[in-house]
């Protein structure tokens, strides 16, 4: 039996040239998270983690909070979709830029219904693999990392879209569950699932342990 502590990445960098990289803040999330497991003596027998920077840049973060990490194994299943595929593929048309308010609610608002669209198969955004190929790659990912020898306490490193779907699909979540679960998490948040070598179970979603302290509910994001 093993347990699969899934954590979203720390808060990238929403509205710049290159979202796939951690802002200040999100390095210092993640750390506080490794700081926290450090306190309470938790160690990981082995990490696993998506491919994209903001992946790596947070397993760092903790990595540094924590005193040390296994050296990583890395699948591509645990990256996120594209989004701007999704917003595209619910609104054709020309979108408004910057970082706005209101910007950021149209992008939410058209990811929402890509998202859905994407899920029931009822949308084929530009790019982008069918949503059971999506789900498929993201269990794929998590099977492979609780069938390794000895790995009781398993890290893993990714983003929203396979978090919330690996959730989705232990809960069998309709698609509208899943796309809330999605725009839910937060960033550096700790999704926990028991798994045995025929099933998984949710055991917590969400949670910020190391942020929902006194003096640190500005550190809470989303994006």
């Amino acid at each position: 039996m093993a347990k699969i502590y899934m954590v979203r990445h720390g808060q990238a960098s929403f509205g710049a040239a290159d979202y796939d990289q951690l802002s200040p803040l999100g390095a210092q999330q993640c750390e506080l998270l490794g700081q926290h497991w450090r306190a309470l003596g938790l160690r990981f027998d082995t990490v696993w983690m998506g491919s994209l920077k903001r992946h790596r840049q947070s397993m760092e973060a903790i990595a540094a909070g924590l005193g040390g990490l296994p050296e990583a194994t890395v699948r591509s299943g645990l990256n996120e979709y594209d989004p701007e595929a999704l917003v595209r593929a619910a609104h054709p048309g020309p979108l408004p830029s910057g970082d706005s308010p209101e910007v950021q609610r149209q992008h939410f608002l058209h990811l929402r219904q890509g998202l859905l669209g994407w899920i029931k198969g009822e949308m084929a955004p530009a790019g982008l693999p069918a949503h059971a190929d999506f789900l498929g790659g993201v269990m794929a990912a998590l099977d492979e990392a609780r069938q390794q020898p000895s790995a009781e306490h398993i890290l893993v490193v990714s983003s929203g879209g396979p978090i919330s779907n690996a959730v989705g699909h232990v809960l069998q979540a309709a698609p509208e569950g899943v796309v809330e679960l999605n725009l839910r998490l937060r960033n550096s948040a700790v999704t926990e699932l028991q798994s045995t070598s025929r099933r998984h179970a949710l055991i917590s979603f969400n949670n910020l342990p190391h942020l929902d302290q006194p003096g640190r509910s500005h550190l809470q994001t989303y994006a």
